[in-house]
């Protein structure tokens, strides 16, 4: 659908450019767009490599299975129907663990290997299992201790304070969580 939205809208913005006679304006939006792209680009290019080069060097030491002993008694709440699953509880620890750090780029394929685990398991294979539904909610809810995209951004567009939003960003994204977990506990207990 946004295939036909966006180009339908460029179309109409050239056309009222040239009725209106400021093509020139829409030539210099173009490019001056197409510079603030590639300088926040850049910007994420560089946080995204440190957060990523921490994760790797997470993974090659022992973090990561502390930090999943962790979160083990979280998961085990959140996840009844993956007793039996020790794959699943680590891939979803590790991604919660990404998202946490707020390294949704590195959080992404480890929630599609976590889905991917979890479907193999799955016995409705043309249905979303309970633990399938409550990982897309956390993932939805993303929870963040440290929202390393959005300071990016307000670095980019020189931010007095780019990690002013640290408390709204937490505050926003526990309620999030907190809400999606219930509602989604209600719910699948209501399905059984």
């Amino acid at each position: 659908m946004l295939n036909i939205i966006w180009p339908v809208f460029i179309i109409i913005s050239f056309m009222y450019a040239i009725v209106t006679g400021r093509v020139n304006e829409v030539n210099n939006g173009i490019f001056e767009a197409v510079s603030d792209a590639v300088e926040l680009s850049i910007t994420f290019l560089g946080t995204i490599c440190l957060w990523n080069g921490i994760m790797e060097i997470v993974k090659k030491t022992t973090l990561i299975q502390k930090l999943t002993k962790l979160l083990n008694p979280l998961v085990k709440v959140l996840f009844p129907d993956l007793k039996h699953s020790q794959k699943a509880k680590e891939e979803i620890s590790m991604n919660m663990v990404a998202n946490l750090l707020g390294l949704g780029n590195a959080a992404t394929p480890l929630g599609l290997k976590a889905m991917k685990t979890m479907q193999e398991e799955n016995c409705k294979k043309d249905t979303l299992s309970n633990a399938m539904a409550m990982f897309i909610v956390l993932n939805t809810a993303s929870l963040q201790l440290i929202p390393t995209n959005v300071i990016a951004i307000r670095t980019s567009l020189n931010s007095a304070n780019p990690t002013q939003i640290i408390l709204p960003v937490w505050g926003a994204t526990i309620i999030a969580a907190v809400v999606g977990v219930l509602a989604t506990k209600l719910i699948t207990k209501k399905i059984k």
